[in-house]
């Protein structure tokens, strides 16, 4: 018997697509030609592995078994080329994807970092939210990513990198109205407040629901803004910086991560920030990769760039509030 990895790799892309031409396609190779490797595995394994309808392929209950080995085989054959990708530490290609809310403020200095390290590394970056990610992580398609903890998905390894806690962002009458209050202020008081939030699927927004004690259905009036109601408001913004400038207008208050503060205070100068009061809420970053990629230099190292350019962003934030912005 004389299985090649190249069938193999085939036969996962048409149990994929469910159809010759569209698994063709995504392994770049013509219909006729994927067609007659699949026809060769099974000729090799004395049984079909599919069968092939009018407009659907369907795998038989031999081509189910089969299809699980060779999703392990796929995973060794990952790991055996990345070990040897990675075996002089950081350097060559890295594939790295970061959530939207972290990638306009970390990804600059750490790019900087890394290229002053290995001018001739190859990093490419791909900008998405947390279920895509790791989805892409999983299979594959990204060596590691930059998400906010915790990561409850299977087969991945999660290291630590820093804090990056939540401020209170405002215009200077909103943060006004909330008085005394604002000396004390916990996440959950804001339940009364117009708390303007991410479109659903970011990380950021989930975070909010629960700090501020609201679910999916409290909603002043959801899909627009209303500078009078109560509640949250659902904008459905995809970026912080559409945030930062509907609070500057004045149309609510939002959770400003302080990693973002000092970029987006300075494109918006109407905003305030004020802290919340002791143990200030916030998120863990982390950097995830597979358990069966070898962690090894490379990922210590990246970790360790990562580490270093958030801690230090973050420490600016802390200082006097005239620092932020």
């Amino acid at each position: 018997m004389n299985i090649t990895y190249r069938q193999v790799t085939y036969f996962r892309a048409l149990a994929a697509q469910r159809h010759f031409g569209r698994a063709a396609e995504m392994v770049n190779v013509s219909q006729p030609a994927l067609s007659v490797q699949i026809r060769e595995m099974e000729a090799q394994l004395g049984k079909p592995l599919v069968e092939r309808q009018s407009r659907d392929v369907v795998l038989t209950p031999f081509g189910r078994r089969i299809l699980e080995h060779a999703e392990r085989v796929h995973q060794e054959m990952q790991a055996l080329e990345e070990a040897a990708r990675w075996e002089g530490g950081l350097s060559g290609r890295l594939r790295l994807g970061i959530i939207p809310t972290l990638a306009p403020y970390l990804l600059p200095d750490t790019l900087e970092m890394l290229r002053s390290r290995d001018i001739s590394l190859d990093v490419q970056v791909l900008e998405g939210k947390t279920a895509r990610l790791l989805a892409d992580l999983q299979a594959g398609h990204l060596d590691a990513a930059v998400v906010a903890l915790p990561v409850e998905e299977s087969g991945l390894h999660a290291e630590d990198l820093f804090e990056d806690r939540f401020l209170l962002a405002g215009s200077p009458a909103r943060i006004a109205a909330l008085g005394a209050r604002v000396e004390s202020l916990r996440p959950d008081a804001l339940v009364t407040s117009p708390l303007l939030l991410l479109e659903d699927g970011h990380c950021l927004t989930e975070q909010a629901l629960e700090l501020c004690h609201l679910g999916r259905g409290q909603s002043g009036q959801s899909g627009r803004a209303s500078g009078g109601s109560a509640g949250r408001i659902d904008m459905g913004a995809s970026s912080l910086a559409t945030l930062t400038r509907l609070v500057a207008a004045g149309f609510g208050l939002t959770l400003m991560p302080e990693l973002a503060a000092p970029t987006e205070c300075r494109a918006a100068p109407g905003v305030e920030l004020c802290r919340f009061a002791a143990p200030e809420p916030g998120r863990r970053i982390a950097l995830v990769r597979r358990k069966g990629t070898q962690g090894g230099d490379w990922f210590a190292e990246l970790a360790q760039v990562l580490r270093d350019v958030g801690e230090r962003l973050v420490t600016a934030t802390r200082e006097p509030p005239h620092a932020i912005g």
